[in-house]
């Protein structure tokens, strides 16, 4: 498939990519998985989607002895919906490489290559973009496709570089409680908003602790940014309750579960005792996105780099691959880039994918499935 914009049996990544980005999947997915659906029924491909919305199709082995990698994106977009253009060799629009560019370079490569023993397994999500219900469904399932798989190829846009790390995010509210009174009486209550300054000083030193995660050789150190407050309800009053928001980039062995107890005792030895502290993540329906990271030296990281002569390097945003990663190898790779030197591209209104860069990214995708599954 190197150098051809065509798999052996007609699909043409890039044709698939205009029609993609025509249809607006900001706010309802379904014409976009039907159109994913539609394109591999007519080339003898099964589809289904299961329960949470998954698109998943397999081909090869029912038990590969050769192997078994799942190539996964995500079929949702951000809102509000671009509308789609073609200039020359840059097609541009919502989801041109956030993610549906990354999807038409995975499908080609899913299509093209011979699995032989090995198995492939394309599983596209519904709602990466949001909470992540279809990628939970497909880690939580005993029986999903994604629970015995070798590797795991998660497409973003990359810049044809192989991301092997990204760092968690965390979200969820610090909440001081004191006690009510008149302003003209100040000291006949408990301020929660005056202790705010002591909850802000302690964030600071946060990552100072000697229990605190170093920073990682790749991803660099995790971060603590306080993001909304909220606090008081009358101008002539002691405000007894304030609210916090707050941001966590972790990095690697921190979990949520561990941040959230070491914050916890932080807050409490730096807050006032006559104020109540309590710390809370975001109600989701689904984890956070933890942080994660596979050896660069994995077969999957080396064989894909090498393909697409592109870096191995960490990842600027969390993505599903979180969850993929704690049951397989796993890496984030695609056309496309976040940001270029004029500023955003993902979720901006400049969206673009270079089709040149699509091409690429397919071919470098066969080659390295080739390599990887089927193996004696």
């Amino acid at each position: 498939m190197t150098g051809a914009s065509r798999s052996p049996d007609g699909f043409d990544p890039i044709a698939f990519l205009e029609e993609a980005v025509r249809r607006a999947s900001n706010e309802e997915v379904e014409p976009m998985r039907a159109y994913l659906r539609e394109t591999l029924e007519a080339r003898g491909v099964a589809a289904r989607v299961d329960e949470a919305g998954n698109v998943l199709a397999s081909r090869g082995a029912a038990d590969p002895e050769g192997g078994h990698v799942v190539l996964n994106t995500h079929v949702d977009t951000v809102s509000p919906h671009v509308p789609f253009e073609r200039d020359g060799d840059v097609i541009r629009g919502r989801g041109a490489c956030d993610a549906k560019g990354p999807l038409a370079a995975l499908l080609a490569a899913f299509l093209a290559v011979d699995p032989g023993a090995g198995r492939l397994t394309l599983a596209v999500t519904p709602d990466e973009e949001l909470l992540s219900t279809g990628a939970h469904a497909l880690v939580s399932d005993p029986d999903s496709p994604v629970r015995d798989a070798d590797g795991v190829i998660v497409g973003e846009p990359t810049g044809l570089d192989v991301c092997a790390a990204a760092k968690g995010r965390f979200e969820g509210t610090i909440t001081l409680t004191g006690a009510n009174a008149h302003a003209a009486a100040p000291a006949s209550g408990t301020n929660a908003v005056a202790a705010l300054g002591d909850v802000l000083a302690a964030l600071k030193t946060f990552d100072d602790r000697p229990d605190a995660p170093p920073a990682h050789s790749d991803l660099g150190a995790a971060t603590l940014t306080p993001t909304v407050v909220e606090g008081g309800t009358a101008t002539n009053q002691v405000p007894a309750d304030c609210r916090l928001t707050i941001d966590r980039r972790s990095v690697p062995p921190e979990t949520a579960d561990g941040f959230r107890a070491s914050l916890r005792e932080h807050l409490r030895e730096a807050v006032p005792g006559d104020v109540d502290v309590a710390f809370s993540f975001a109600e989701r329906p689904t984890p956070f996105l933890e942080a994660w990271e596979t050896d660069a030296d994995d077969p999957l990281a080396r064989t894909l780099a090498a393909a697409s002569s592109g870096e191995i390097r960490p990842f600027a945003a969390a993505t599903e691959a979180s969850y993929f990663a704690a049951h397989a190898p796993t890496v984030v790779f695609g056309p496309g880039v976040l940001a270029d030197e004029e500023g955003a591209v993902a979720h901006a209104p400049r969206e673009y994918v270079r089709t040149g860069d699509v091409e690429r990214a397919a071919a470098a995708l066969a080659e390295s499935l080739s390599a990887l599954v089927g193996r004696e």
